[in-house]
């Protein structure tokens, strides 16, 4: 006879999806047993053509339910990294400047943890506050920009800390090194050319392997998910034609893996609403992708 008694049940926690990426139990997600910290940013009041990435972490999130914990090309259980998701940063209605203010005390909270921040978007402009908070804790830090768009202008529609002036904030922080880019103004071109920034525009028979040589030994990741093909992402604030495929961005992001040591991470602009639910899955496992190379192993190597 089957044993049906209340002893014999499951606890109830069990039937409990934690709601956290990779919906992974306290042992993996508690911030004492992380290494990584991630924290979602639901914020887009920059945003100058199509809103919506304020709701791209909660999707990431949602979408990483359903990713595989391992991953075969790195032999590695990302789940053990130990991922701590923390809440959501509140946005600051005083506008972008105190938002920046905001996230780069939050991130630099967690970086005086030890953990490996990483941020997710959330429009570019999140950008700076981390790279702010990541300059303090690593002085030799460069920035490996990817994105459609330069990002370069010194302020656009009334403020300097909007998405389309990301990388130029972070540029009087630390070297920025751009890639993917397929898209500026001409303010944009001429302080590249001024200031003699790597960029690596985009060119599907070019390889981007010079902007290894470009960059520290301590790198913060910064990804717009739109130096993506729209036609694999069109889930994003401001999607241009062209751009890298899924295997050439974590081919770049693996071999700076390999020589460089990635601190810190972004990955911003995903608007759900404004693709299919295979955008928000493909931003999830670039997520993950980005734990694993910051902080796992990779074919035997620290």
């Amino acid at each position: 006879m089957t044993e049906t008694g209340p002893e014999s049940r499951p606890e109830p926690a069990s039937f409990l999806i934690p709601h956290n990426f990779l919906a992974l139990p306290q042992e993996q997600s508690s911030l004492a047993a992380a290494q990584v910290a991630l924290i979602p940013v639901p914020y887009d009041s920059t945003t100058s053509f199509r809103s919506g990435s304020r709701d791209g972490p909660e999707a990431m999130i949602m979408a990483s339910y359903g990713l595989e914990d391992y991953d075969f090309e790195l032999e590695l259980d990302v789940s053990e990294i130990g991922i701590h998701t923390t809440g959501a940063v509140e946005p600051h209605m005083a506008g972008p400047g105190p938002m920046t203010d905001r996230i780069k005390d939050v991130v630099a909270s967690y970086l005086k943890e030890g953990k490996t921040v990483g941020l997710l978007g959330g429009e570019h402009s999140i950008t700076i506050g981390s790279v702010q908070a990541h300059m303090e804790a690593y002085p030799s830090l460069s920035v490996l920009y990817l994105d459609a768009h330069a990002d370069l202008r010194d302020e656009y529609m009334g403020t300097p800390f909007g998405h389309a002036s990301a990388a130029r904030r972070a540029y009087e922080r630390c070297p920025v090194t751009l890639a993917g880019i397929r898209s500026l103004c001409p303010e944009e071109h001429d302080f590249i050319r001024k200031n003699d920034i790597p960029v690596w525009y985009w060119d599907p028979n070019s390889s981007p392997d010079s902007v290894l040589d470009t960059l520290s030994d301590t790198v913060y990741v910064s990804v717009d998910l739109d130096v993506l093909d729209p036609a694999l992402m069109p889930a994003v604030g401001t999607p241009e034609p062209g751009g890298m495929t899924w295997h050439q961005l974590v081919s770049l992001l693996s071999k700076v893996a390999e020589s460089r040591r990635i601190v810190g991470f972004d990955v911003c602009e995903l608007a759900p609403a404004d693709g299919p639910p295979a955008c928000s899955y493909t931003a999830a496992k670039l997520v993950y992708k980005l734990v694993a190379l910051a902080c796992g192993k990779r074919n035997g190597l620290p």
